[in-house]
Parts: C-alpha cells; structure tokens; sequence
C-alpha cells in the first residue's frame, strides 16, 4: 500500500514547471557516482552518462514503467573491468559485462516460471529490514569520507564546513519549507553548497576548489559513445568475448544480483508497494540485466539500480517513474553536451558528502521503520541472531573471496554477503514454537 504521505505515485505526472527541477535534482544525486567508476577504470564518463539515461529507460520500460528506479555505474564492477581490461583489453571487459547482463535475463527467467514463494521465505522482514539498515550504514563511510577528506585522503576543516552547510541547508529545507520546494530539499541543499563554496573561495584561498577548466576544455557537443585513442581518433569499443572474462563478470554479477533484491526492497518500502509482486522481481532484475547488457554493447560500465536516488526519493515523497524518466533524459542530453555535463561535474566533493549524508542515513531509518512496523520480535533468539550477523557482515566489512582465472580475484563482500548470509541463516535455523503458534 502506497504511504499516505506520498507528494506523487509512481504513476503521477508532475506539472512541466515542477517536473524539470524534481528531475535535474536526480541528476545531482546520481551524478558524482555514475562518473567516478569510469574515471576510475578508463572508461569515457559520456558514455557512462549516455548508458545511464538509456539504460534507466529501457529499465521503465521492461518494468511498466510501475517502478522509480535510476540506474547508474555499478562500483561492484569495478575490480573485473579493471583486471579484464589490463589482462585481456577493455573490449573483452565489455563482452563480460554484456554476458553479465544476458545472466540477469536468465535468473529472470527462471523466477518468472518457478515463482516468487520461495523469496517471501527466504526473505522475511527481519531479514529484508536488516539488509535494507546495511545498505545505508554500508554507504555511511563514503558520505563521510566524502565530507570530511581531501583528494590526498587528509582530514580537512574547510571539506568539513562546507559539508555541514550543505546538510544544514538541506535539512532546514527539508523541515521548514513547504509545498513544492520542499519536494526539492536535496537540490536547495547542493546549490546553498555549492554557492557558499564558491563565495567562500573569493576570499579564501582554501576555499578555491571549483575548477572552472573543464567546463572550458569541454566541447558543445559531442557523440557520448565514441572513444578516443592516444592519436586523439574517435572509435567505437565493440565488444570481444573469451571464457575468462565472461565467466568473471557472471561469477561477481551473482553478487550484483544480491543487491539488485536488496536495492528493491528498499525501493518496495519507501515507496509503499510490492514490487517484487508487481511489476515482479523478474521484471525488475530483467530490466537492470538488460540495461548492463546495453551498457556493456556502447562502451559504457554496467548499470545497477542507485541507493542516493532511493534517499532523494524518501525525503521528497516523490515517487514518480516519470520524474525518474525526466532524469534519465536529462542525463542522457547531458552526455551529448559535454560542457553542461562538465558544469555539473565542478559540484565539489564535500558538496556531494553533506548531501550522502542525509540520503544514505534515510535509507537506513527505512530498513528500522520495516523491522518496527513487521512486529519484529527481538526477545526471540533466532530473530536477534540473524538481524546481529547481518549488521556486523554487512557494516564491517565481511568478505568472502577466491581466485578466478588469470590475476583476478572474485569478491563476495559486504550488502550482497550479508544478504546471502541472512537468507541462509533464515533458512537453516529453526523457528522457536512458542513464537510460532
């Protein structure tokens, strides 16, 4: 059942004048993320703008367009497009990452024709509201790190201060403004950020972190899926395919397909409906595996369904898939001209960590608001010792890894071995009968 304090339904479509601006502010919100994981593996950051956009479409469309969910860059990806890319060559990273996406279609498939029991089994609410705590706490050192530590990973006074305005201005926005613009707390809490960045920095030096060069360097446009090689030609990266690299990217999508039920969840309680009923967790893994798959056929990294736009989406109330389509394609002419996409990308990192840490804690309250709304019984051993592993495994960091091939190493960590690790436990241990009856 949808929340009552719903602003709009996945099916409400918002005025133009108010659809812009509840759109653009999705954008920020997956932005920084969706471009650090090419910057980090070598890939182009419009292609991954590009994939981003239409990657999300194809997700509303396979799904019915019944589900808000933004797909962005999957950092989960990162280790096999790195170590494919420097053993085989980037092209072959993309043919595993295209076979990843064809195993999401196949798990789909098997879902839809073996059914969806088996997953309110193994995922009761003690078990989906743990997982969705993790998902939050587990993003917690990356808002944090974000806020308070330079690009030398030294602690700074001045990321600290403008980390604090920025969440102090979304949180006054948040729970003093009403109407419209406090649908728009999170975007009034990065442009108070950034403007006081940018005046700050006219007269302190230290403050002078917005680089307006590669807003000049950029071009107008630009074809996002075209790569460039050292002789500055323009090419298109075709996927290749060979074994190792396809069975590297399906072995650590598995993990993906772990948070993919996560990240649902999450979506499924903020929003206030079933989604793994309706449109169906087929759907919606079928949707995310495609959208990688098509990813992977541009040159773009994977895709995965973003956390900081479920936390947009839990403070506004906005539930809207087609303000979610709205900033896909803005991200999706964004990739086209490149000096707006270079404007967006100035928003300095301290910015992005004041916002992340109102967004990511908001995805953690709703893992707590399921446990306390399911009833939970935590006088009952079995449900105290499951939701106890979970956090710990999930928040601190367990891992579980082995060599696969040639220099790589597969990793089963964190959100999706605290979900494996929960489901087992929920299966395995024995329900206590007083509880029961």
């Amino acid at each position: 059942m949808a929340s009552n304090q719903q602003v709009l339904g996945p099916q409400d479509r918002p005025p133009l004048k108010k659809w812009i601006p509840l759109s653009f502010q999705h954008v920020f919100a997956m932005f920084g993320a969706t471009i650090l994981v090419p910057l980090l593996t070598g890939l182009s950051t419009s292609t991954a703008l590009f994939t981003s956009g239409t990657g999300t479409l194809i997700y509303i469309l396979l799904t019915g367009a019944k589900v808000p969910t933004y797909l962005g860059s999957s950092f989960a990806f990162i280790p096999p497009l790195v170590a494919v890319g420097k053993t085989y060559g980037m092209p072959y990273a993309m043919g595993g990452a295209l076979c990843a996406g064809l195993f999401y279609a196949i798990v789909a498939l098997i879902i839809k024709f073996a059914g969806r029991k088996w997953i309110d089994k193994a995922l009761p609410p003690v078990v989906i509201g743990s997982v969705i705590i993790v998902i939050g706490m587990s993003l917690a050192p990356t808002a944090i790190n974000e806020a308070l530590y330079n690009s030398n990973g030294e602690y700074s006074l001045v990321y600290g201060s403008i980390a604090l305005v920025t969440l102090a201005v979304a949180v006054i926005a948040t729970i003093f403004l009403k109407g419209f613009f406090n649908t728009l707390s999170i975007l009034i809490g990065l442009v108070g950020g950034y403007l006081f960045t940018l005046i700050m920095g006219l007269f302190i030096p230290a403050y002078h972190i917005i680089d307006f060069t590669p807003v000049h360097e950029a071009k107008w446009f630009g074809l996002p899926f075209l790569q460039t090689n050292e002789a500055g030609h323009y090419f298109w990266m075709a996927p290749k395919f060979n074994l190792v690299a396809i069975l590297t990217f399906v072995i650590v999508s598995i993990s993906t397909i772990c948070e993919h039920l996560g990240d649902v969840l999450t979506t499924s309680k903020v929003v206030g409906k079933n989604f793994y009923e309706d449109p169906g967790l087929h759907r919606t893994l079928l949707g995310d595996g495609v959208a990688t798959a098509w990813a992977a056929l541009w040159g773009g990294p994977p895709n995965t369904t973003y956390g900081e736009n479920i936390g947009v989406m839990a403070i506004t109330k906005v539930y809207s898939v087609w303000v979610i389509g709205g900033a896909a394609v803005i991200a999706l002419v964004l990739s086209f001209c490149q000096k707006f996409g270079a404007l967006i990308s100035t928003i300095p990192t301290p910015v992005l960590g004041g916002i992340c840490t109102l967004l990511y804690g908001l995805i953690a309250s709703s893992g707590l608001r399921t446990i306390v709304e399911s009833g939970i019984d935590y006088q009952d051993k079995r449900n105290l010792t499951i939701s106890s592993i979970i956090l710990v495994i999930g928040i601190g960091g367990g891992l579980l890894q082995f060599n696969v091939g040639k220099d790589f190493t597969f990793s089963l960590g964190s959100v999706a071995l605290a979900t494996v690790v929960g489901i087992i436990l929920n299966l395995v241990l024995p329900a206590d009968k007083k509880n029961a009856e």
